[in-house]
C-alpha cells in the first residue's frame, strides 16, 4: 500500500481537495492519500467544501493538520502545492509541485476550474503511478 501526501500552506484548500479526489479515484488496495498544511487552518475554506460536496465528497467535518516531518516520512510520494521552501524535503520520498491557484475566497466557477485541474493531474499521477481504480 502506497501513500500520497499532498501539502499546502493552510491544509483547507488545494491539498484537501487532491487528497479527496485522489481517494475517490485510486484503487484502494494500492494507494490511498492524505494531506497537511505547514501553518495548518482551523477549517476547510467553505468554498472548497462547497465544490467538493458537488463531487459527493464531505470535508464539513475535516480538521486541518499540520505537516511534520514524522507524517512526511510515512509518505512515498509528496506533492507540494504553494508551500515552497515551508515544505519538508524528505530523503527517499518522491517530491513533485503543483503550482495551483489557491481557493480561498475565489467564486464558486473560479473553484470549479481549479477542482478541474487538480482531477486531471491527480488521474495523470494515478495513471502513471498504476494506482488507478479500473471500474468495468
Amino acid at each position: 500500500m502506497k501513500t500520497a501526501l499532498f501539502a499546502c500552506v493552510h491544509n483547507a484548500g488545494r491539498s484537501q481537495m487532491a487528497a479527496a479526489i485522489f481517494n475517490k479515484l485510486a484503487d484502494p488496495r494500492k494507494a490511498s492519500a492524505i494531506s497537511a498544511g505547514t501553518r495548518p487552518a482551523t477549517r476547510v475554506h467553505p468554498e472548497v467544501v462547497d465544490a467538493m460536496r458537488e463531487l459527493g465528497v464531505d470535508l464539513r467535518n475535516v480538521v486541518p493538520k499540520k505537516l511534520t516531518d514524522e507524517l512526511a516520512g510515512k509518505a512515498d510520494i509528496l506533492i507540494t502545492m504553494g508551500c515552497g521552501e515551508e515544505c519538508p524535503v524528505v530523503p527517499g520520498v518522491a517530491r513533485d509541485d503543483w503550482p495551483l491557484e489557491d481557493p480561498k475566497g475565489q467564486p464558486i466557477e473560479r473553484v470549479h476550474v481549479i477542482r478541474l485541474e487538480m482531477e486531471r493531474r491527480v488521474r495523470r499521477l494515478l495513471a502513471e503511478r498504476g494506482w488507478l481504480l479500473v471500474t468495468e
